[in-house]
């Protein structure tokens, strides 16, 4: 590749994070998409049932059964260590995980990057609640739980029934969480 398609490719890559960043900026003066669910017949959502399924590594590459959190109220975070609005709410989520200590709620978060992203990310910012990578499949796995837009950062609140209360796309207004978690 010659230097002058170099130069376009990183013109083109800037042009994206500029504009990526104003939607950003704009979304988040707005607060977080949110989609909020009525109860059903009281069985478990079956995306929710999916990712009870699921096992996924934690930062230290040990395997880890989602199904643990099963019959708890969840909170479900992902993100990525490159994504400003997940960073950002990152602080919150771990003071929110550390003063219930899931009493009411449990957070989790499942990292969209790579274990050596995420790893590096949690050397530099501390973190509360258990984190999983979820890499790439992570992403279907947040689209399966209605992220259809495959944006981040993207919560999901689960009640203790596996059913699907709430979700919220963007970075989270807190007290509007915070009155969510007292209705479960």
């Amino acid at each position: 590749m010659n230097k002058k398609n170099l130069a376009g490719y990183a013109i083109l890559a800037a042009a994206f994070a500029v504009f990526g960043a104003i939607a950003a900026v704009k979304q988040e003066a707005k607060g977080p998409l949110t989609t909020t669910y009525a109860a059903t017949d009281g069985r478990p959502h079956s995306a929710v049932t999916n990712l009870y399924a699921q096992s996924l590594n934690d930062l230290s590459g040990k395997p880890q059964a989602l199904g643990r959190w099963k019959g708890k109220p969840l909170l479900v975070n992902f993100w990525a260590s490159w994504c400003a609005p997940c960073v950002q709410e990152m602080p919150e989520l771990s003071e929110l995980a550390a003063k219930d200590g899931g009493k009411h709620v449990n957070v989790i978060g499942i990292g969209i990057d790579s274990p050596a992203n995420l790893n590096e990310f949690v050397k530099k910012t501390k973190v509360s609640y258990p984190l999983y990578v979820g890499g790439m499949s992570g992403t279907d796995l947040s689209r399966e739980l209605g992220n259809v837009n495959g944006g981040l950062p993207f919560t999901v609140l689960i009640g203790a029934d596996g059913q699907v209360r709430k979700t919220y796309l963007g970075r989270l207004k807190f007290d509007q969480l915070r009155a969510d978690l007292a209705k479960l």
